[in-house]
């Protein structure tokens, strides 16, 4: 029998997010996306109401969340504001890799550290040649005496500048390529990092995207997740669980533009009536709706899925996440039309929302990537 109710825990979970989302994300999420400043206070509340690091384990500091609960949270963080909860979510995306891979002593020192002093790690996978094409990654971290050697250059890496640690892929042997690809814990303050720039970006300015060169990094051999080798099975195992959290964000970013759009069209008087009573404005809203439901009930299948076990659960995350976020592009695209001028405007946050959507659309592997993640499942 299919189930789509919530335990009492997730609905408390949900309400618990959400309320956060109201009194500390909306009223400030003009602020850091006029100033493109990382959001430390709200993460630092975050941090005291037991919001930040939802996956990890219990016994390293987290809530011991599922994919699942997850994504309910991530959805009220979109809600709430896109930039400000990705600063969030890729604190997560960066500790998967040890989550899947590192050792007990491992986790224990690296969440630690995290939980401890409430702050937030980054994950470097892109480089300026290698975004989708993960093969073609450059950055080398050789082994010599008791320490890895990183050399290497990487792009578009989310809490980057902020972080205390980034998660780095880089190649063990660059003769061997990809199949030498190996993940490391590197404290952002080793000798050698260095950072070239924070980007400037259209959306999401809460959040900060940085460049950074690594040259001559030492990193202990104890920093090294799994084995050398492993890191391609490690970024693509990663996708496999925070895709949904795109994919929720995306949702709960829609809910939120539709939501508002929808009050403003009850409120809009023209030619003496609502505008929401005409069928072009009405007809909008029900695609709406109706577009923001599936999206939700593919993430929170893709989610159950990945928690199950599901043999479907790579191709799954990859359609939640490919689908949320084309229609969190189309909807905030069509609250800005419902509310036209007034939509287009800094006085509403719904052109902020649409700017936030198109980001979803790149990170954690584009959308026409997942379209291929997609074909390689239906077509083997």
């Amino acid at each position: 029998m299919v189930d789509f109710s919530l335990t009492k825990e997730q609905e408390e979970l949900r309400e618990k997010v959400r309320d956060f989302a109201v009194r500390e994300m909306i009223p400030n999420a003009r602020k850091y996306d006029k100033s493109a400043e990382f959001p430390w206070e709200i993460v630092k509340k975050a941090y005291d109401e037991g919001l930040m690091n939802g996956p990890v384990p219990k016994e390293y500091g987290g809530n011991g969340h599922n994919i699942l609960e997850s994504a309910i949270q991530s959805e009220e963080l979109g809600a709430g504001c896109v930039g400000i909860g990705i600063c969030m979510d890729a604190n997560t995306l960066a500790l998967t890799p040890l989550l899947l891979g590192a050792s007990d002593e491992q986790k224990k020192r690296f969440f630690g550290e995290i939980v401890e002093k409430k702050g937030v790690a980054a994950y470097a996978l892109t480089e300026p040649n290698a975004g989708s094409d993960v093969a073609g990654i450059k950055s080398s971290a050789i082994l010599k005496g008791d320490k890895y050697i990183l050399n290497g250059h990487k792009r578009f890496i989310t809490n980057g500048a902020v972080s205390e640690f980034i998660t780095v892929f880089a190649l063990a042997d660059p003769e061997r390529g990809a199949r030498s690809l190996s993940a490391f814990v590197v404290p952002t303050n080793s000798p050698g990092v260095k950072i070239v720039r924070n980007m400037e970006k259209m959306g999401q300015r809460a959040s900060v995207q940085t460049e950074f060169i690594f040259e001559d990094v030492e990193i202990p051999k104890e920093n090294l997740i799994g084995g050398e080798g492993q890191g391609f099975v490690l970024a693509m195992k990663t996708f496999e669980r925070t895709r949904t959290g795109v994919a929720a964000l995306s949702v709960g970013n829609a809910r939120a533009a539709y939501e508002n759009a929808k009050e403003w069209a009850k409120n809009r008087i023209q030619f003496g009536k609502p505008i929401v009573v005409n069928q072009g404005v009405s007809f909008m809203l029900s695609d709406m709706a109706t577009e923001i439901e599936a999206a939700r009930m593919l993430t929170w299948y893709a989610a159950w899925a990945y928690d199950t076990g599901s043999k479907d659960r790579n191709q799954l995350s990859a359609m939640a996440k490919m689908y949320a976020s084309d229609v969190a592009m189309k909807v905030t695209t069509d609250a800005v039309q419902v509310m036209a001028g007034e939509g287009y405007s800094y006085d509403y946050l719904v052109e902020k929302m649409m700017r936030d959507a198109k980001l979803c659309q790149i990170y954690e592997g584009t959308n026409q990537v997942q379209r291929l993640v997609i074909a390689k499942g239906i077509l083997k």
